[in-house]
C-alpha cells in the first residue's frame, strides 16, 4: 500500500488517456478514453465494422472512481517501466499510447498494438510491456463497465 505521503502526492494532479486504433480497410478505427481529475470521463470508439458509427459518451464519475483508477495505475507499477525497447507503432498494424499524469510525474507510453500474451511474452522487454498489458487490460474492463451501466449500452460493437 502506498504512504500517506505518497496518497497526498498522488491526489495533488491525475489524468488518464489511453488510445488504442489502426486504419485499415474500415478506415481509422479506434477506441479512447481520457479521465480527467474532476471526474469527467470521455469514451469514443469508432469502428466501421459492419457500417457502425461513431459512438462518443461523457459521463462524471465520482470522487471514488477517480480514486480506484488511479490506485489501479500505482499499484501496477507503471511509472517504473520505460517503452523505449517497445515496438514501434505503425498506422496499419495498429498503435496503443498510455498517458498518466500522476502526482508530479508525466508518463507516456506509445507502441504497436499488442494482441495477446503471447506477443508479449516474445517482445524485447517482456516484463514491462506485461505490466502495460495487464493495466491497460484493467482499464479497459473498468471504463467498459462504467459506459455500458451509465448509459446500457454495449461499449463494444459486436
Amino acid at each position: 500500500t502506498m504512504s500517506d505521503s505518497a496518497v497526498a502526492a498522488a491526489h495533488d494532479e491525475f489524468y488518464v488517456r489511453y488510445y488504442v486504433g489502426h486504419k485499415g480497410q474500415f478506415g481509422h478505427e479506434f477506441m479512447e478514453f481520457e479521465l480527467t481529475p474532476s471526474g469527467v470521463l470521455r469514451y469514443a470508439n469508432n469502428s466501421h465494422y459492419k457500417r457502425d458509427s461513431m459512438i462518443r459518451k461523457e459521463v462524471h464519475v465520482s470522487p471514488a472512481v477517480v480514486d480506484e483508477v488511479r490506485r489501479i495505475i500505482v499499484e501496477s507499477e507503471i511509472t517504473k517501466v520505460d517503452d523505449s525497447s517497445w515496438k514501434e507503432p505503425d498506422w496499419q498494424k495498429g498503435r496503443q499510447d498510455l498517458e498518466i499524469k500522476i502526482g508530479n510525474e508525466h508518463l507516456a507510453f506509445t507502441c504497436a498494438e499488442v494482441g495477446s500474451l503471447l506477443d508479449v511474452q516474445n517482445s524485447a522487454d517482456p516484463e514491462g510491456l506485461k505490466t502495460f498489458y495487464y493495466l491497460t487490460q484493467d482499464l479497459k474492463a473498468l471504463i467498459f463497465s462504467l459506459i455500458s451501466l451509465h448509459f446500457k449500452i454495449k461499449p463494444i460493437p459486436t
